[in-house]
């Protein structure tokens, strides 16, 4: 009668033992690094607007305005120039007839010299143009600096990661896959009201702050435990 006890006993006790870290388990994981990158690429969007009863008064303003500025901005060595959007649409009255048009065109300037792009935004002010905002980003040979860092910090701490689990249970490792995603933290365009406010009347250079963004390159992905 006692031999089925016997036998019994080891199977018991392997039941009530934990469970152990196999070859071959697989273990996802995922580390990150941020580093802050500059804010040395300064947007900025120029507009002029016009209404009036004759839409074409109203389009030779705007263009006239838009045409100087163009002129002055293009002057200006280490300054990017692009075209922007342009808009004309009717005015109703109350009885639903076209009472009057109004125009809005802009262009967009770009430079990595904030005190330069600072004194013409002065002047376009001085020009009857108004700033529609402002933002800030690290240009691309920036972003691609940082990033590349950020990136050989995150796998680094990918592989301490790594090392950890696989110290903790007693298992060598090897990796299976990895995957590399990059973003960023930038602040939020200056929106119209506060940008206008900034240009005085005697047009004194805009006070741009660049500052900083933060970008964040987080590595994810599979190891294998070994023997």
């Amino acid at each position: 009668m006692r031999r089925p006890a016997l036998i019994l006993f080891p199977l018991l006790a392997s039941l009530l033992l934990p469970p152990t870290v196999r070859a071959g388990t697989s273990i996802d994981l995922m580390a990150e690094a941020s580093l802050p990158a500059a804010n040395d690429l300064i947007r900025a969007v120029v507009y002029a607007e016009a209404s009036g009863s004759d839409a074409a008064d109203v389009a030779r303003r705007v263009n006239q305005e838009i045409a100087e500025g163009l002129r002055l901005a293009k002057s200006k060595p280490g300054i990017t120039v692009k075209t922007g959007n342009q808009q004309t649409y009717p005015i109703y009255a109350k009885d639903r007839r076209i009472d009057s048009w109004r125009m809005h065109a802009e262009f967009l300037l770009e430079s990595r010299d904030v005190a330069m792009l600072s004194e013409l935004l002065g002047r376009l002010q001085q020009m009857k143009l108004a700033l529609g905002n402002i933002s800030q980003s690290p240009s691309d040979a920036t972003r691609r600096e940082v990033e590349e860092s950020a990136t050989r910090d995150a796998i680094k701490a990918f592989e301490r990661r790594a090392g950890i689990v696989a110290s903790t249970l007693g298992k060598a490792y090897k990796i299976k896959s990895l995957s590399i995603q990059q973003a960023g933290s930038m602040p939020p365009p200056m929106p119209m009201r506060a940008a206008r406010a900034m240009l005085m009347a005697d047009a004194a250079p805009a006070p741009i702050e660049a500052g900083e963004s933060t970008l964040t390159v987080t590595v994810s992905g599979q190891i294998e435990q070994t023997d």
